[in-house]
């Protein structure tokens, strides 16, 4: 068995094609180079990585914003939520616990580092009525609604 046979075809890739294209497998080899290449980097020109931005759904109600959050293998210890200004930010970090084996080859598919997520959240919020809970893997944070500005009419009066 050789380290090639061990490494994973993802299911963009083709086999049949590449066989009986030169160029097509030329093409896949460099991809395949390249996303090894930049796996694990924070992104290049500032940017983070897409492996470590986490997915987020954002939903709403009369009453309430919702965002989920995945966050699979961290717990809340390893979480920051915080409000400023009306933006909500999520931070986090996934370590990387390193087993050392003596073992002739090594594949990472995983990805560790930092990330940051932010959720415009609109005007009047009270910071002190946000919640949010961890449950396996999802952060679920719950924002309520401010109450709509109410309008108030203000009688206007001749002057004397």
């Amino acid at each position: 068995m050789t380290l090639k046979s061990l490494i994973p075809v993802g299911g963009e890739r083709n086999v049949a094609r590449a066989g009986s294209n030169p160029f097509f497998a030329l093409q896949q080899e460099i991809d395949r180079l390249f996303e090894g290449f930049s796996r694990g980097f924070t992104g290049f020109a500032g940017f983070p990585s897409r492996d470590l931005m986490p997915s987020m759904d954002l939903s709403e109600t009369d009453k309430e914003i919702e965002i989920t959050a995945e966050l699979p293998g961290l717990e809340e210890k390893d979480i920051q939520l915080n409000v400023a200004d009306n933006v909500l930010t999520i931070r986090g970090e996934k370590k990387n616990e390193r087993e050392e084996t003596k073992k002739d080859y090594h594949l990472v598919e995983r990805s560790y580092g930092s990330f940051t997520r932010t959720v415009q959240l609109p005007d009047g919020v009270n910071a002190d009525s946000i919640k949010a809970v961890m449950s396996k893997g999802v952060l679920k944070v719950t924002v309520p609604k401010p109450a709509p500005a109410q309008t108030k009419k203000i009688d206007i009066k001749a002057a004397a």
